[in-house]
């Protein structure tokens, strides 16, 4: 029976996850479309040419010159052959673009994910824990001011000072780029030089869901603490380590997943100026360089890929919810 739960609320995720998709295509072709700037003149001028028969002549190449509701219907067909068109600025096909960067930008959002939540619930735990026992306060209260800190403090902030501190200053991390120029490693030194490149990165995009977690794990915790059970636990002398442990965490932790799995389409975002300022060859890098070019295919390319990574992940939120509390249930 559970089972076959499972298996229904599976199918009803999706088939609204799918519906999600294909709203965002539609609004970011309609979006993009509206925004001031002609591709075909800006590819005209950065070849030298400002005849308008030729300009006319690109535009009818690229589908520029038919209405737009007829460019969207083009668009969507490509979508339902997974054909993301063809970025005429890079020479390649969209989708080889973005497969191509692809597995840098997940690997760079699940290493800041997995640190800022496994660091962001330690601290909520630590800071929640002094205050249920009454001593040591001040750990609470420094954890506290510590994540408010950084979670006032901009994002290229906290990159631009990482790199000035641990690159520059101390010559400890490399800056940019994800693994060395040149270098031709192989092996467990190759990984070895991915993961020194990824630090940087991964622990300034994570910051800031780390003090968001962290708030939100205490702030879970000191109301699971005052309910009627864990006063129960307390009188009949159960520890407090086992009363945090099996009592308050469990239940303190779902809001937690909730919004992890909210934060995970803001990580999303956040990666696009992480990859940015530490040059990192991810598609959020892609993305940026697409606007600038007004490579439209490409752009709605990544926002078409982005838009699936978050429904998924969102999907595997939903799903992550049983392993934590099994008494929840299944809905359509």
């Amino acid at each position: 029976m559970r089972v076959v739960k499972l298996f229904s609320f599976l199918i009803s995720r999706l088939g609204k996850a799918v519906l999600v998709v294909l709203g965002v295509v539609v609004i970011n072709f309609l979006l993009i479309h509206l925004a001031p700037g002609d591709p075909a003149a800006v590819m005209a001028g950065e070849a030298g040419a400002t005849d308008p028969k030729y300009i006319e002549e690109l535009r009818q190449q690229f589908g520029l010159d038919k209405p737009v509701l007829h460019q969207l219907w083009i668009y969507m067909e490509g979508i339902l052959r997974l054909d993301f068109g063809y970025s005429y600025r890079n020479g390649l096909p969209v989708l080889d673009l973005i497969l191509d960067r692809l597995p840098a930008t997940l690997l760079l959002m699940v290493c800041a994910f997995v640190f800022s939540l496994i660091t962001g619930v330690t601290l909520g735990v630590l800071a929640a824990k002094s205050r249920f026992s009454n001593r040591r306060k001040w750990i609470d209260n420094v954890i506290m001011v510590g994540a408010l800190i950084i979670y006032a403090a901009p994002l290229f902030w906290l990159a631009l000072l990482a790199i000035v501190l641990f690159s520059v200053m101390l010559d400890w991390l490399p800056a940019f780029g994800m693994e060395s120029i040149g270098a031709n490693l192989t092996g467990m030194a190759r990984v070895w030089d991915i993961a020194t490149h990824l630090v940087l990165p991964t622990v300034t995009l994570g910051c800031f869901f780390m003090a968001v977690y962290a708030r939100l794990t205490r702030a879970s915790m000191l109301e699971v603490i005052g309910m009627d059970f864990v006063n129960t636990a307390r009188a009949k002398g159960v520890p407090s380590s086992q009363i945090i442990r099996r009592h308050v965490l469990r239940n303190a932790l779902l809001p937690v997943v909730t919004f992890a799995g909210i934060q995970l389409g803001q990580m999303a975002g956040g990666a696009v100026l992480t990859e940015t300022v530490f040059s990192w060859p991810g598609i959020g890098r892609l993305m940026f360089d697409a606007l600038m070019q007004r490579d439209y295919q490409l752009l709605l390319g990544v926002f078409l890929m982005t838009s699936v990574i978050v429904v998924l992940f969102n999907l595997l939120t939903d799903l992550f919810y049983q392993i934590i509390d099994p008494r929840i249930e299944l809905g359509a």
